[in-house]
């Protein structure tokens, strides 16, 4: 199975290419982290979706670490990997957003597969839940989808709004309902703010939310190849529009074309939205590598 990890942004709001910040004494990334849990869980190869004129730099700092442990692969997000019949109109500077960064990686996902931010970091029990979930299916499922979701209260920060899919679930801890939305406190409460259509709602410290670990079977590649093509005829001249995971998974269960399991995970999260972050998450991983979780080094 395979790991597919989204870090072509820039990091505007964290000020600098936060994907290549280093979080501990050696020298490590989040995605260092990320890449050796998710190996020791079972996943036995890595695509890095970056952007190509980060490609050498890249490659030099995390790429040749990782590398040691796992077969990697790189797959660039590209403003112009259009379907025929499209062009990246003028003035567009904004990335076409997290499913069109999967779609850019169509030509190395060959196996069922999770994606995963590359500024999160989700803890190595997380990975084991995404794993097994995957194991568990019978070869050759399609539509069989999954998501590690986390208590909103345990993935914000108090230096800013976060993004965040907020899901609503059945009894069976089946997705009904996806929402991409801008999170944040506003006079005491947990205020979300959906990113498409919609009007801010309130939600509770326990209302579960994506952190973008979504576990996929290799057929989504088609539903995106479908998709992304009729999302571009209403969006394409809509110059900050994106084409979200969410919003497709969403869709596809709605046309009763997929289903979505909500997987709990023990672990806690934390991240690098903006750079305040930091200081935070090098003292989590310190406390981390002090209680023999991870060997100092790392590597």
């Amino acid at each position: 199975m395979q790991l597919v990890i989204l870090a072509a942004g820039m990091g505007s709001r964290f000020g600098g290419l936060k994907q290549m910040e280093p979080m501990d004494e050696a020298g490590n990334f989040l995605l260092d982290y990320s890449v050796y849990d998710a190996k020791k869980a079972g996943f036995d190869s890595v695509v890095f979706i970056i952007k190509k004129e980060f490609y050498e730099a890249f490659k030099e700092s995390i790429g040749r670490r990782v590398e040691k442990i796992i077969k990697v692969e790189y797959a660039f997000q590209d403003l112009n990997d259009l379907p025929e019949g499209f062009t990246c109109p003028e003035g567009r500077e904004k990335p076409w957003g997290t499913a069109h960064a999967i779609y850019a990686a169509r030509k190395f996902i060959k196996d069922d597969f999770i994606i995963i931010n590359g500024d999160d970091f989700y803890g190595q029990e997380t990975y084991k839940v995404a794993y097994n979930y995957l194991a568990s299916l019978p070869k050759g499922s399609v539509g069989k989808y999954a998501n590690v979701a986390f208590l909103v209260k345990n993935t914000m920060t108090e230096n800013g709004s976060v993004k965040r899919g907020v899901v609503f679930a059945d009894e069976n801890k089946f997705m009904t309902t996806l929402i991409e939305s801008n999170i944040e406190k506003v006079n005491g409460k947990i205020i979300a703010t959906p990113l498409e259509k919609g009007e801010p709602f309130e939600i509770k410290e326990d209302q579960l939310v994506s952190m973008n670990l979504f576990a996929f079977n290799k057929d989504l590649i088609a539903r995106l190849e479908e998709k992304f093509p009729l999302w571009l005829k209403e969006n394409i001249s809509n110059l900050k529009a994106e084409f979200l995971i969410p919003t497709v998974v969403d869709e596809l269960v709605k046309e009763k074309r997929a289903t979505l399991q909500l997987l709990d995970t023990p672990s806690a999260w934390f991240g690098v939205t903006y750079k305040e972050d930091k200081p935070a998450v090098v003292k989590a991983l310190q406390n981390l590598v002090d209680k023999g979780v991870y060997k100092k080094g790392l590597y």
